[in-house]
């Protein structure tokens, strides 16, 4: 009888993507079957931390308080190379003038809501659903919003405005990408089935990058708002050789923003990343 492994991933495009053979049946292990779960960021890190699911996605900064209980598995990783989760208003307005105010974030322990800390520790977070926060930009109810997933692409044509890029924010600081979110794994599988399902990820990411088009037809379903030229680009930002593996660059990268959130008093002890190999 197969063993019945859970995989948690956010609905959004590039997750959908990395995923499409794994899901779709164009990969697999006889010995394994998939569950696959989708669920928003936030929810996936609340989990996380209860240890939920064997395989899940979840936060860079949510990882600094699961490091006991999972592992980083060493693909999947979704970094933004001089681009990332941006402030957005319903003005033009320049960084300076939000400083102090009323920021919706997508939750506490995303990376984003970390990184907006490191970039200035003055602003009030209040926690929206990341799918509600345009909206509540549009509506007033907050002074500004940090946009992830495919917000970043789609902003502009409802007439919002970019105030800071924390990704390119961050690059221009440390030279490094930012990471975002990562895939971990449950330590207490054991190792042997811990690189079965290693591979098959990888695999599934592989294949979805050799068959762009057909992966790309499937991740469609989940990209709101967007249209195919759009969602190619989205994909590119996030489904990349860094997602591949994160080779060294990624990996001092991941060190650099939680130590450099220890540092600043955000996360409470220092992790030491722990990458699945």
């Amino acid at each position: 009888m197969a063993r019945r492994i859970t995989v948690a991933h956010s609905p959004d495009a590039d997750d959908a993507f990395m995923f499409y053979a794994l899901a779709q049946g164009k990969i697999g292990d006889p010995g394994l079957e998939f569950l696959h779960v989708l669920e928003d960021i936030q929810t996936l890190n609340d989990r996380a931390r209860r240890g939920v699911y064997e395989v899940t996605a979840v936060s860079f900064h949510a990882y600094a308080y699961l490091a006991d209980r999972y592992a980083l598995l060493p693909h999947g990783a979704s970094m933004g190379d001089g681009y990332g989760p941006m402030i957005v208003a319903r003005r033009p307005v320049r960084p300076e003038e939000v400083r102090g105010k009323r920021v919706a974030v997508p939750g506490v322990l995303t990376t984003a809501a970390l990184a907006l800390r490191l970039w200035d520790a003055s602003l009030e977070h209040v926690v929206i659903p990341f799918d509600r926060i345009m909206d509540a930009v549009m509506a007033g109810e907050v002074d500004a919003g940090l946009i992830i997933h495919e917000g970043q692409v789609t902003y502009a044509s409802v007439g919002l405005h970019k105030v800071v890029d924390l990704g390119e924010w961050w690059t221009g600081e440390t030279g490094l990408p930012l990471p975002l979110g990562g895939n971990v794994i449950r330590k207490d599988l054991g190792p042997d089935l811990l690189r079965r399902i290693s591979r098959l990820l990888r695999d599934s990411i592989q294949y979805a990058l050799a068959h762009r088009q057909e992966a790309l037809d499937y991740a469609m379903q989940f990209g709101r708002d967007m249209d195919r030229p759009l969602a190619d680009r989205f994909v590119g930002m996030y489904v990349n050789d860094l997602t591949l593996d994160y080779g060294e660059r990624g990996r001092a990268a991941v060190r650099r923003l939680l130590a450099l959130g220890h540092e600043r008093g955000i996360i409470p002890q220092l992790v030491e990343p722990e990458f699945a190999e």
